[in-house]
């Protein structure tokens, strides 16, 4: 496969929000997030760096109920990667009383820059999808000091 994945899937318990009145009301909220400071999902983001891991996938539900949650890692406009390559696939089964989770994929190194979609299915259903794009992180060029003057020599010359 593309990546090797280490995935970490959580769950927690959280009354429900509401009662489920058709296939668009079972997610309440799905984001993707970097890593706060405490190692755990932070922020909703958008946009991703090739050194940012992991990457976390939150979806929340509007039911405290048993359902099938899945998340797969898709593959948009990557170099060299076939468009539609299924990075990583992984589900969770919630239980009664949860409704939230958490899921979390790293590459074995570092991440492959380009565009990506994380597509999330309730019960097989696909409920929504979300494209964002992986970039290189911007090298800043670091100084030395020195300076090269125009027509000097390469090498300082030998006083007499």
């Amino acid at each position: 496969m593309l990546y090797s994945l280490i995935l970490i899937l959580a769950a927690s318990i959280m009354p429900a929000a509401g009662q489920i009145s058709g296939p668009d009301d079972i997610v309440d909220e799905v984001y993707l997030a970097k890593a706060g400071v405490d190692g755990l999902a932070g922020e909703s983001a958008t946009e991703f760096l090739t050194t940012d891991i992991p990457i976390f996938c939150v979806v929340k539900l509007t039911m405290a109920e048993a359902a099938t949650v899945r998340m797969n890692l898709v593959v948009v406009d990557v170099a060299g990667v076939k468009a539609e390559t299924r990075v990583v696939s992984t589900s969770y089964v919630t239980k009664n009383g949860e409704d939230r989770v958490n899921f979390s994929a790293r590459p074995k190194g570092n991440w492959v820059a380009g565009r990506y979609r994380a597509d999330i299915f309730v019960d097989d259903k696909l409920v929504r999808s979300l494209e964002f794009p992986i970039t290189q992180p911007v090298t800043k060029v670091k100084a030395n000091g020195f300076v090269r003057v125009k027509n000097s020599p390469d090498r300082p010359r030998k006083r007499n």
